[in-house]
């Protein structure tokens, strides 16, 4: 009878521990949750905290180069484009170029006046200083004791050379300049002696006339020398750094020819003095 009575408390006491094992399950699960949150928040921090260390490793090893801005870079490749420029400017005007004509003027015996012309080319070292090589070409005619002593009616003497000639600016900055020059090189010279031959002349009908015909010559090959000076004016600048002037110069020419004392093809003896002097007046355009 004890037994059957006692049930229902059993049960009751059942029940409430029942409740206490699922309440105490429920809270080692929330427990456990906010364990692994906590867990994952830290690791989560701690591999911020490493990466965030590595970039400012980075940061100190290998800084970021600055970007350019964009007047920056228009700047440079102005500069390089200026750069570029200056340099086409310098090689082109370390060239110079001359040409120019005359007359000339005797000073020894073995010629009389004539003209002339020369062209050269060389380069500008600097803005005092510039070397050109130049080919002239001068025509004089003989003097009459020559031509009278060879029994002939006329005569001319041709000196062409190419020489080295410095040319040395004394005011390169001004536009009116003044400067000197010299040089040497080669020359040869041909003294020719001519007589009046028929000659046919041709054109839309034939016609027989006379001309001067080359009847005897004589030559040589040698050095000289010439040195003088000039004045120029540069054009095309009102500061005086154009690189195109105008000038008029003289020189004095001294050609190393030897003595002659004999006949030319079967003329008269003739006698002409070793050396040739000359002054050619020259006036040009230089670049």
């Amino acid at each position: 009878m004890l037994f059957p009575l006692r049930m229902p408390q059993l049960r009751r006491i059942g029940a409430f521990a029942a409740a206490m094992l699922f309440a105490a399950g429920v809270s080692q699960a929330q427990s456990n949750t906010s364990s692994n949150t906590s867990n994952d928040a830290s690791s989560s921090a701690s591999y911020s905290s490493s990466q965030s260390g590595l970039t400012q490793v980075a940061e100190l090893a290998l800084p970021d180069a600055p970007a350019p801005s964009a007047s920056a870079s228009s700047s440079g490749g102005a500069g390089a484009g200026q750069y570029a420029a200056g340099e086409r400017h310098s090689v082109l005007h370390s060239w110079a170029f001359e040409a120019s004509g005359g007359f000339n003027a005797p000073v020894s015996n073995s010629v009389t006046y004539g003209g002339q012309f020369t062209v050269g080319a060389g380069l500008k070292f600097n803005k005092y200083l510039s070397t050109l090589i130049e080919y002239q070409f001068l025509d004089a005619k003989l003097p009459g004791y020559l031509i009278a002593e060879a029994g002939a009616n006329g005569g001319y003497a041709h000196i062409w050379s190419f020489t080295i000639d410095p040319v040395l600016d004394l005011m390169p900055k001004a536009t009116n300049d003044v400067y000197i020059t010299g040089g040497g090189g080669f020359y040869r010279k041909v003294t020719s002696f001519t007589d009046p031959e028929e000659t046919e002349y041709c054109y839309y009908f034939c016609e027989v006339g006379e001309a001067n015909e080359v009847v005897g010559h004589f030559s040589s090959n040698q050095g000289g020398i010439n040195i003088g000076a000039g004045f120029q004016h540069r054009i095309g600048s009102m500061y005086g750094d154009s690189h195109t002037a105008i000038f008029a110069e003289a020189r004095y020419l001294d050609v190393f020819s030897p003595a002659v004392m004999g006949s030319a093809n079967g003329l008269g003896v003739t006698s002409v003095a070793a050396n040739t002097q000359i002054i050619p007046v020259s006036f040009g355009v230089r670049f």
